[in-house]
């Protein structure tokens, strides 16, 4: 009972990740299932990421075709 009443008490030691660490160990982890499910390579992964990113269009693009449309829109009916 004692045991139980020290670790109740006693503050627990946590590893501190930091907001950046935690998003790349979630990349990686992303990488590694995508290559179970594909079942291939983390460097053929990898490939597959930057060639995809090749036809995504630039941030700057995006933005400025998000200026073209109305904020808000009204049907009438």
């Amino acid at each position: 009972m004692a045991r139980v009443l020290d670790q109740l008490i006693r503050p627990q030691k946590r590893a501190v990740v930091s907001r950046s660490d935690k998003k790349a160990m979630e990349l990686e982890a992303a990488r590694e299932i995508l290559a179970e499910v594909f079942r291939v390579r983390l460097s053929e992964v990898n490939e597959m990421i930057e060639n995809r990113l090749e036809k995504v269009p630039s941030l700057e693009a995006c933005c400025q075709e998000d200026r073209l449309w109305p904020q808000e829109l009204w049907v009438e009916g």
